[in-house]
């Protein structure tokens, strides 16, 4: 209910910025003349900005077990089976959270956790990794995904993601009845060509920027979750050879709405700037460093 009500409180943050914002720039009037009423353009720009990342956050456990075919082994009899939904007890009774759903998936190495609240997530993880790694690594990988969920990354994922799209609606929309009343000086009732030709490249420009911003942000959190992984196992070298390890393999591609939750990722070049994670030398000197 915490994250629920940090959802609403920031919805109602974003308007209130954006509304006073317009009204100290004196924008009010000149969208009010024109045509455009705010109280209608900050309504739109919330329910398209934050409904659509709400929905996604809402769907984001039965999308994760249909997208990569999550088999659910909580109750199953499986050695292999029952140690990792004890290893996931474990470090979710040591972070404080309802045990998860546990999964396992077909693919190469990765792993992910999911899910709108703290105490009802999915963490899976692919046959690939368990494959690939030794025992310990893999706890490794489950602590990583644990203090994922015990930090609550999905919602804060989802926030961010929602103030972004809301500032770019609310913006490219300004910025389009701008052009078209003032520099194209269109004296129709109705918005022209030029609001929403400017509006499509201005979501276009925007979007980029706040794909860059929420990149970022995310590549922060797995810096957080390697250190809560450490923190959970006890020591950080249990982490350190579980990234050492990812990093000399394929982690293949996961489905895109996934991609963000995955432990591991290979971009290259520019793409590094849009990238949900860090390069994984980069992740293990942080882990190094820490205290």
């Amino acid at each position: 209910m915490k994250r629920i009500a940090l959802f609403l409180l920031t919805n109602l943050g974003v308007m209130l910025v954006l509304g006073l914002a317009v009204h100290l720039l004196g924008l009010n009037r000149f969208l009010h003349a024109n045509g455009l009423d705010l109280t209608t353009l900050l309504g739109f720009a919330l329910v398209m900005g934050f409904g659509g990342a709400f929905i996604s956050l809402l769907i984001s456990k039965p999308m994760a077990k249909w997208t990569t075919g999550v088999q659910i082994i909580n109750q199953s009899n499986d050695t292999t089976h029952i140690w990792l939904v004890t290893t996931v007890e474990r470090f979710a009774e040591k972070a404080g959270i309802a045990t998860p759903e546990v999964g396992i998936y077909e693919g190469a190495p990765n792993a992910f956790a999911t899910g709108a609240f703290k105490n009802s997530a999915l963490v899976a993880v692919s046959t690939g990794l368990l494959q690939s790694m030794t025992r310990e690594e893999v706890e490794a990988v489950i602590g990583h995904e644990v203090a994922h969920v015990a930090n609550g990354d999905m919602v804060t994922m989802a926030l961010i993601q929602g103030v972004m799209n809301t500032f770019v609606v609310f913006l490219s929309r300004i910025v389009g009845y701008f052009v078209d009343k003032i520099v194209l000086r269109n004296q129709n009732d109705g918005p022209g060509i030029g609001y929403y030709v400017t509006t499509l490249v201005m979501d276009l420009l925007l979007g980029v920027v706040a794909a860059l911003i929420v990149a970022w942000f995310s590549r922060q959190r797995e810096f957080r979750a390697d250190a809560g992984a450490a923190q959970l196992m006890g020591r950080k070298q249990p982490m350190v050879n579980a990234l050492a390890r990812l990093g000399g393999l394929d982690p293949g591609e996961m489905p895109k709405a996934m991609q963000a939750m995955g432990i591991s990722s290979r971009p290259g070049g520019m793409l590094a700037l849009f990238s949900s994670h860090p390069p994984m030398e980069q992740r293990i000197a942080r882990l190094q460093q820490s205290a």
